[in-house]
């Protein structure tokens, strides 16, 4: 499918997964592409990088579900801070493990799990929502009871995929992009680096690499550096120098405008263009 093709099945008010981790292994072409569409209202559940960033620069975000929306190398995302500052998204914020349950949860259609994560921190003042269970055994513990983080669309990047969707991941760590993939209920989008023959697909790597499975995809697009300006080893690092330009013009409303226009405003050609 093309990027386009993709986001133009999303629709508003959608609940959308993304994958990756911090600003590593974005889906970032798609990102791009639903800032340029008329989508709105969206809920979005992530290991948040500049992904949740842009969106909420773009006004298409109703509410963020994740633990952190960070840089990495920077420590805050600009844009989201911002959101937070000015009250225009809700934040749902839980602790790392109980995000992983949360996605557990729904990747096997349960209600919720079980974890330890959580208790006797602020998470339960902040989320009065959540709910603890009693363990029915002898021990009877007192458990937090993650509910499941079940969305309508997930979206991942990964290094190399074949045409049925089958996916793979190069670098150091497969993040949960494989849990995304199974806990939407209305479909699962790849964009890869580079697609390939399923006979080339697993080269010289482990099987294991082999993350992600037809079975839960429903199309997949091929975006050379299309996790840009976030790391995805080994194809390419992060972007550095173009993560330090992003933050410095989210200071400013006339900086964002200009680096908008010179970088955002065209389609994914364009932007490849641009950043060359």
């Amino acid at each position: 499918m093309s990027i386009e093709e993709i986001v133009g099945s999303l629709e508003s008010g959608m609940t959308i997964g993304i994958g990756g981790w911090g600003s590593r292994r974005k889906p970032m072409a798609l990102v791009r592409a639903i800032c340029r569409s008329p989508l709105t209202d969206l809920t979005v559940i992530s290991y948040g990088g500049p992904d949740v960033g842009l969106l909420c620069a773009y006004g298409k975000v109703r509410r963020v579900v994740a633990p952190f929306v960070t840089l990495d190398s920077i420590p805050l995302e600009p844009h989201f801070r911002a959101a937070r500052r000015d009250g225009s998204i809700a934040f749902t914020e839980y602790d790392e493990g109980m995000f992983m349950f949360g996605l557990y949860a729904a990747a096997h259609r349960l209600p919720f799990l079980p974890t330890r994560a959580g208790l006797g921190s602020d998470v339960m003042r902040v989320n009065p929502e959540l709910r603890t269970v009693r363990s029915p055994y002898d021990d009877g513990e007192e458990l937090v009871a993650v509910p499941a983080l079940t969305m309508d669309v997930a979206l991942v990047h990964m290094n190399r995929a074949d045409a049925r969707g089958n996916a793979r991941y190069l670098g150091p760590d497969p993040y949960l992009d494989d849990l995304f993939v199974k806990a939407a209920t209305t479909a699962s989008y790849v964009s890869c680096e580079r697609l390939v023959d399923t006979a080339d697909l697993l080269g010289d790597g482990h099987v294991r690499s082999l993350l992600i499975s037809r079975v839960h995809v429903t199309g997949v697009t091929e975006t050379p550096r299309g996790a840009h300006f976030t790391d995805c080893e080994p194809d390419h690092g992060r972007d550095e120098a173009f993560q330090r330009a992003y933050v410095e013009a989210a200071a400013d409303p006339d900086a964002w405008e200009a680096f908008r226009r010179r970088y955002l405003d065209g389609d994914e050609k364009a932007y490849q263009e641009a950043i060359r």
